[in-house]
C-alpha cells in the first residue's frame, strides 16, 4: 500500500502582503476560504498566522478564534495549528491565543538569526510556551531552524514539558539559518531517529527551495509543508494562484514516490491526535 503523507499548508505568514502577491489571504474570511480550497486539494493540516486590519502581524485571540471556528466548520477533521512565531509580536502575546486549544501550535526551541534581526526564543520563554501547550492539551510542532534546536527539543521531552514522539519540522533555506542542502537534510533525518525515536517529521523549504524540499520529503518518507507563507511561486517564472495550487502540486507528485495524501483522520492518527467525532 502507498504511504500516506500529511500535507501542511501554511496559508499566510507574518510578512505583509505585497502588491505582487494578491493571493495571500489576510482577513479571517479570506483565510478560511483559502484553507478550505487547500483542504479540498488534499491538505490535512493548516498552519495559521493572523493579521491585524492594517495587515501587520496579529496577536488578537479573537482573530485566531474566528479562523479556527471557520476551519472546523468548513474543513471537517482538518488539524488546526497556531503559530507562536515572533516576527512583529511581543513575547508576552505570542501564546495569548493558546487557551483556544487548537490541535497543535508551533514551538521554536531556540533563537536564531534572521536576515533583519534575531528570532529570540530564550529558554525560560520556550519552557513557558511548552508548559502552556501541555496544560491545554495542544501538541507542539517543534520548529528546528538550526541544529541545536533538535537537541533542545529532546531536553524538553526529558523534562516532561513535551510528550514523547513529538512532531518536528526542519526549516531549511532561511538566510543565516539552516541551509537547504541534501546532505544537511539527510543528517537531520538520521539524527532525529537517534535523538527523538518515534518522532514524526516534516521539512519546510523556504522560497525557491520549497519544491525541492517537498520532493526530498516524499522520497524519504517524511511529511510535506507548502503554502504562500514560504513561497509565492508555483514555478520559477509564475506566481501561485492560491495555496490550493501549491498543495495540488504535491498531490500530483505523490504517485511518483508511492505516496498519497493522508486524510484528516489518518493525519490525526499519525500525529497521535484525538479523532473528531
Amino acid at each position: 500500500m502507498t504511504q500516506p503523507v500529511i500535507i501542511t499548508v501554511a496559508i499566510t505568514g507574518a510578512v505583509p502582503r505585497k502588491k505582487d502577491s494578491p493571493a495571500i489571504p489576510v482577513t479571517p474570511a479570506e483565510q478560511v476560504e483559502s484553507t478550505h480550497e487547500a483542504f479540498e486539494a488534499g491538505a490535512s493540516l493548516v498552519h495559521i498566522h493572523v493579521r491585524n486590519p492594517d495587515e501587520s502581524p496579529g496577536s488578537a485571540p479573537e482573530l485566531y478564534a474566528q479562523v479556527q471556528e471557520g476551519v472546523r466548520k468548513h474543513c471537517p477533521g482538518m488539524i488546526v495549528q497556531f503559530s507562536t512565531g515572533g516576527r512583529g509580536r511581543e513575547q508576552a502575546k505570542r501564546g495569548a491565543m493558546l487557551y483556544l486549544k487548537p490541535d497543535m501550535a508551533s514551538l521554536a526551541t531556540g533563537s536564531v538569526n534572521f536576515p533583519v534581526g534575531i528570532y529570540e526564543n530564550p529558554p525560560d520563554f520556550v519552557e513557558g510556551l511548552a508548559r502552556t501547550m501541555l496544560e491545554n492539551g495542544i501538541k507542539p510542532e517543534i520548529e528546528v531552524f538550526d541544529l541545536s534546536m533538535l537537541y533542545n527539543a529532546a531536553n524538553l521531552v526529558k523534562k516532561g514539558l513535551v510528550k514523547e514522539r513529538p512532531h518536528v519540522q526542519f526549516v531549511m533555506g532561511v538566510p543565516n539559518a539552516m541551509p537547504a542542502r541534501r546532505s544537511v537534510f539527510d543528517f537531520l533525518r538520521a539524527e532525529i531517529e537517534d535523538v527523538l525515536p518515534g518522532a514524526t517529521w516534516v521539512a519546510a523549504g523556504i522560497g525557491p527551495h520549497q519544491w525541492e524540499v517537498n520532493q526530498w520529503c516524499l522520497e524519504s518518507g517524511g511529511h510535506c509543508r507548502t503554502g504562500l507563507e514560504d513561497n509565492l511561486r508555483i514555478t520559477p517564472d509564475r506566481l501561485a494562484a492560491s495555496n490550493a495550487e501549491l498543495v495540488q502540486k504535491i498531490v500530483d507528485a505523490c504517485a511518483q514516490y508511492d505516496r498519497r495524501p493522508a486524510s484528516p483522520a489518518e493525519a490525526r492518527q499519525l500525529l497521535g491526535l484525538a479523532p473528531v467525532h
